[in-house]
């Protein structure tokens, strides 16, 4: 399946995010790879599908995930996931679960239990602000401060936060499902076998919510190549798009070798 890498990306977003919160970043990738499809797909409770009930396990979310791909005709051909935090447990999951739907995944600033201590996993500098966004009704305010907690590039922040505020107006992510998403996170054991199919870790040493040592240690156990961006945040396609374009042209130059 090697020979299938980045011909069919599907792209899965983190906790309370959707395939739109990719931005700009969609057509960037669409330029680096003019001939593959690339498709976000959104996780139950999030997008298209916000008024749904996530489920409270990572397995059941990559089910449902899963279901609605088969619905929308994604995986005709082997997928290459393209993944953040929450999204990531989704794709390894996936890799492990359905082995014939992915060829091969790019996992970015993710976490697994049992790898990392909790307060690694959510850094403890954050449960103030998280508790502070959890209360906070003004949309703006509440989306503008998730992209400084995200986000390093201070000159994006008031641009992102309208586009974000845009979107939560449009596909309200409700605070019940955010809840069932950090559940479900929390608690997700991968188990100690590894993907039979390439992966990549990214990570950046500038993120503020999980820990850039959360990907080393994965990286260590199962002998992964780990990328790390020296300044970008936990939104690494936000902050530096463009770098992560070029790891995952160089990681497929690589895997073709």
């Amino acid at each position: 399946m090697v020979n299938k890498l980045g011909q069919n990306w599907i792209l899965l977003r983190g906790l309370a995010r959707e395939s739109e919160h990719w931005g700009d970043f969609v057509p960037l990738l669409q330029t680096a790879f003019p001939h593959a499809r690339i498709t976000g797909l959104d996780l139950p409770g999030t997008g298209n599908d916000y008024q749904a009930r996530s489920p409270c396990t990572i397995k059941a979310i990559t089910d449902n995930a899963r279901a609605r791909a088969l619905e929308q005709g994604l995986l005709q051909q082997p997928a290459t996931f393209l993944a953040v935090s929450l999204g990531a447990m989704v794709a390894w999951e996936w890799l492990h679960a359905y082995p014939d739907d992915g060829c091969g995944a790019v996992l970015m600033n993710t976490s697994f239990a049992g790898l990392s201590p909790f307060y690694q996993r959510l850094r403890w500098q954050s449960y103030r602000k998280f508790l502070l966004l959890a209360m906070q009704r003004d949309v703006h305010s509440r989306e503008s401060a998730i992209v400084q907690l995200v986000g390093n590039r201070q000159d994006r922040y008031e641009k992102t936060a309208e586009e974000w505020q845009t979107i939560q107006n449009l596909r309200p992510i409700c605070l019940t499902n955010s809840l069932r998403q950090i559940m479900a996170a929390a608690a997700y054991r991968p188990g100690d076998a590894k993907p039979s199919q390439p992966v990549l870790l990214l990570n950046g040493q500038g993120d503020r919510l999980v820990a850039p040592a959360c990907s080393l240690a994965i990286s260590k156990k199962w002998a992964l190549e780990l990328r790390s961006h020296p300044w970008a945040g936990h939104d690494m396609t936000l902050d530096d798009g463009e770098w992560v374009v070029r790891q995952l042209k160089q990681w497929l130059a690589a895997c073709q070798v």
